[in-house]
Formats: structure tokens, C-alpha cells, sequence
């Protein structure tokens, strides 16, 4: 896909599920329509807003890029398949309302593509607050490339809004798992590592806004989620891991619930039952341990 001219791209579907960010959606908007990448749609889905969102993106619409889509309010899951179920393109790519893409995001990752096994190409992030100024954060993971399931199935390392997947991924695994509140981008990712190999572009091309309020705050219900999608993963699926790897990822989904209450509520009684659990799961790996010492430290 190297050095295609706008006339033989793939067309590619940007997918915005928005509810009450009329304040920040036009931005983000603007920055997808700023790509060198010019074959392109926006599909934004509304999902019964009650601000000023309509108000704010009535004059981007006028642009034959732009479809808005108003819905009665069902979550985010049912919008964002609402948003793949009105894609045209070939190639979908996701762009949440309060963020923003880098203007040659598109034109970084889609060349990845050129490899048919490739379904899902993501890539770097960086970080704003509320008002759109720079935040020095450090990237939590590891990113993998290739078959990746084995490394997926410890830790969601793909950054939701860098990711391009193919549309071939949907009609072979499916969309959203609508019974998901949460989570839903690593439900997917598990699903689609079965059969479709990833890749991961280093260059920061998605800038992901931190604000209060935010649904990824909610630690206790991402893990209540995390550990419906890992036992639906494992059953669906039995011999896409070893079992030694299975109990592996029990052991840190324990670990890192118990660390993440700890952390947040200074408490010391569920967390180390968490590690404990954890460490049962696997007792040769060494972040159970590691985070047992530091419970242990601190209640000293």
C-alpha cells in the first residue's frame, strides 16, 4: 500500500461513539479529517446525547465524510457496533470523542496491511489532560507484534483508538461483546488473535485526553469485567494457550486487582488475599511475590 495515490486507497471508517462530548467531538473530528490519508469516512454515533453535541457538529457534517447517526441511549458497545454496522470501508479504525489522531496516522499503519494474515495494526500513544496540554506518562506495556495471543492473554497491551483492524475481522470473530460494560477492546483483541496476526507501529499516532470522570477509572468494574472476558476467552478457546500460561494469567489478573485496591484504597485485608490467590495460581511468578513483599512492607 506504499505510495498509492488517493485514487486506488482502501476506503477506511473511523467509528466515533459519543455521548455527551459535544464540548470536545469537533477536535476530535477535525484531527481525522486532517489525514494525508484521504480516502476516508467518519461514522459518529450519537448514543442519545443530552448536551449540545448535535449543535456542535451540525457545520462538520456538511462534509460528505462526515455521517451522523443519532441513537436512543444503550451503551457503549451497542454504538460502536452501530458504528461498524454502518461502515462502508474495508479497513475500520476507532477514534473515541474526546481524543485525537496524529495527521499521518492512517498513512504510518495502513501500509501494514500490505501482509493478508495481518488483521488488526495499532500503534504508540501519548497523553493530554482536559485542557489539551501534554502529560508525561509512561507507557504500562510491552507491545508485541505477530502472533500474539500468548502475550495478550496476560495483558491488553493495544491501545483501543490506535487500532485499524480489517473488516474481515468482524465477519470471521465478531463485533462487541454487547454484554460487556467494560473491556470490550480486549474481549476483541482476544478474539481476533486466534486467527489474524498484529502489528505495532511505534510511531505516537493517537493522543488519548485524561480527564475526571472517566469510565477508566472505575477499577473495581474494569476487573469484574476483565475476569468474565479472560473465563469466556478460556472457554471458548482451551488450546489457544498452554494451561501453565492459562494459570499465569489467572495468577496477574489476582495480582493486579489486588495491587490496583490496594493502591487506590489504602486497604491491606483484600489485596493480600487477591496476591495470595494469586501466587496459588502460579507460584513461580515472580510479580506475586513482588507485590506480597510491598503489601506486606507497607503494613509494617
Amino acid at each position: 500500500m506504499q505510495g498509492m495515490t488517493s485514487t486506488n486507497q482502501p476506503l477506511v471508517s473511523v467509528v466515533i461513539a459519543t455521548y455527551n462530548m459535544g464540548h470536545y467531538l469537533p477536535e476530535a473530528v477535525n484531527s481525522v479529517l486532517r489525514q494525508t490519508w484521504s480516502n476516508l469516512e467518519i461514522v459518529i454515533i450519537d448514543d442519545g446525547s443530552t448536551d449540545d453535541t448535535a449543535h456542535q457538529i451540525a457545520p462538520l457534517a456538511t462534509d460528505k465524510r462526515v455521517h451522523y447517526i443519532r441513537t436512543e441511549n444503550k451503551g457503549q458497545p451497542q454504538a460502536k457496533n452501530r458504528g461498524l454496522h454502518e461502515a462502508q470501508g474495508e479497513f475500520i479504525a476507532f477514534c473515541d470523542a474526546d481524543d485525537l489522531w496524529s495527521p499521518r496516522k492512517l498513512e504510518l499503519q495502513m501500509r501494514e496491511f500490505e501482509n493478508p494474515k495481518v488483521g488488526v495494526v495499532y500503534s504508540e500513544v501519548s497523553y493530554i489532560d482536559q485542557e489539551g496540554d501534554h502529560i508525561d506518562k509512561a507507557q504500562p506495556y510491552e507491545r508485541h507484534s505477530g502472533t500474539v495471543t500468548e502475550h495478550l492473554v496476560i495483558k491488553n497491551f493495544v491501545p483501543f483508538g490506535t487500532a485499524v483492524i480489517r473488516r474481515a475481522c468482524i465477519e470471521k470473530n465478531g463485533p462487541f461483546d454487547e454484554t460487556l460494560p467494560m473491556g470490550i477492546d480486549w474481549d476483541l483483541w482476544l478474539r481476533y488473535s486466534v486467527d489474524w496476526e498484529f502489528r505495532y507501529v511505534s510511531d505516537v499516532t493517537y493522543i488519548y485526553r485524561i480527564w475526571p470522570g472517566q469510565m477508566s477509572k472505575n477499577y473495581r468494574g474494569r476487573y469484574d469485567n476483565a475476569f468474565r472476558i479472560l473465563e469466556k476467552f478460556l472457554t471458548a478457546n482451551p488450546n489457544a494457550v498452554p494451561d501453565e500460561l492459562a494459570s499465569r494469567a489467572w495468577a496477574d489478573m489476582y495480582i493486579s486487582r489486588g495491587m490496583s485496591i490496594a493502591a487506590a484504597e489504602r486497604s491491606f485485608i483484600e489485596p493480600f488475599c487477591d496476591v495470595c490467590r494469586g501466587i496459588l495460581r502460579d507460584s513461580s511468578y515472580w510479580q506475586g511475590w513482588r507485590s506480597l513483599a510491598k503489601l506486606i512492607l507497607r503494613r509494617v
